[in-house]
């Protein structure tokens, strides 16, 4: 990228922001970053990236705005929406929302950004904590098609694959969608984990198997392992794997859609939630797993 490339506001540096913007700085990007914590900038600042003072000089001094926010809440915060200052931060500017949220909730968001003389860009990510690292992430993008266009090229820094999805809110509904085959994926790896070891299976040899089989994945193939090591390091925490558990049981329940698998897996990380595990990574629903067998007796 070339030094006359535009400046690019990011804002929200937590567990997938943070490696994301650095990867768009090293790859030349000319970013303004903003964090609630600016503790949480210090590699890219090490990374010559600039600091914001305030959220608001963002918006002042860029024109494209990449938001990797936790929830709704926050992004209304952040572009004082409902509020005075709400116009003034998005008027001109290209708003490129990378988090999860209700689709209901972008649908809404583009509405507002596009009356207040915005362009509105939904863009989630696939993918947790290393593969952000990595650069490895894939882009779910949805919008107008001339807001999508500008802003691709800016992805493929942090992303080895954008797909185009059509319009809002259709890349969010999709996200939902690739998140409840995983979730259901990982808590039935967790169970099957947890089925073998009580027969006195090796964890790492199950792995082995598992990933020389037809199932084998990248993400089967570290999980598999993580639970083998017990190493419940989070790369996708459980508050917010149960975050989108309860976006995607509201998109089914506004649609009229059953969802009885991930119905069960919501009640699974509740109770690894209720269990201190919030923090851990989603394949501590073994916690909770391991805590309903020992309330169960043994077949007479």
């Amino acid at each position: 990228m070339s030094e006359t490339a535009p400046l690019i506001g990011f804002i929200g540096l937590g567990t997938m922001g943070e490696p994301m913007a650095l990867n768009l700085a090293q790859a030349g990007a000319r970013l303004l970053v903003w964090n609630r914590s600016a503790a949480k900038a210090a590699a890219l600042m090490a990374a010559g990236v600039e600091l914001a003072a305030h959220a608001v000089d963002v918006f002042n001094r860029a024109d494209l705005i990449i938001l990797m926010l936790a929830d709704d809440r926050a992004i209304d915060d952040i572009l004082e929406r409902g509020g005075p200052g709400f116009a003034a931060r998005v008027s001109g500017r290209t708003v490129v929302h990378m988090g999860t949220t209700a689709p209901a909730y972008s649908l809404e968001l583009e509405t507002d950004i596009v009356a207040a003389g915005g362009r509105y860009v939904e863009a989630p990510v696939s993918g947790s904590r290393q593969p952000a690292q990595d650069g490895q992430l894939i882009a779910l993008l949805a919008g107008d098609t001339q807001a999508v266009g500008r802003i691709r090229p800016w992805l493929a820094p942090m992303c080895r694959e954008t797909i185009v999805c059509g319009a809002v809110p259709s890349a969010l509904l999709m996200k939902l969608s690739i998140n409840l085959f995983l979730i259901s994926m990982l808590t039935g790896l967790a169970e099957a984990a947890h089925f073998a070891e009580r027969h006195g299976i090796e964890l790492t040899q199950l792995a082995t198997v598992l990933n020389a089989g037809p199932m084998a994945s990248n993400v089967l193939r570290v999980k598999a392992e993580k639970i083998a090591e017990r190493d419940f390091s989070a790369h996708a925490a459980i508050s917010n794997v149960l975050n989108n558990s309860h976006l995607i049981a509201e998109a089914a329940r506004t649609a009229g859609i059953a969802s009885p698998l991930l119905d069960v897996c919501h009640e699974l990380y509740r109770e690894t939630l209720a269990l201190g595990h919030g923090a851990a990574d989603i394949v501590a629903v073994l916690k909770a797993i391991e805590g309903r067998s020992a309330t169960q007796r043994p077949a007479a």
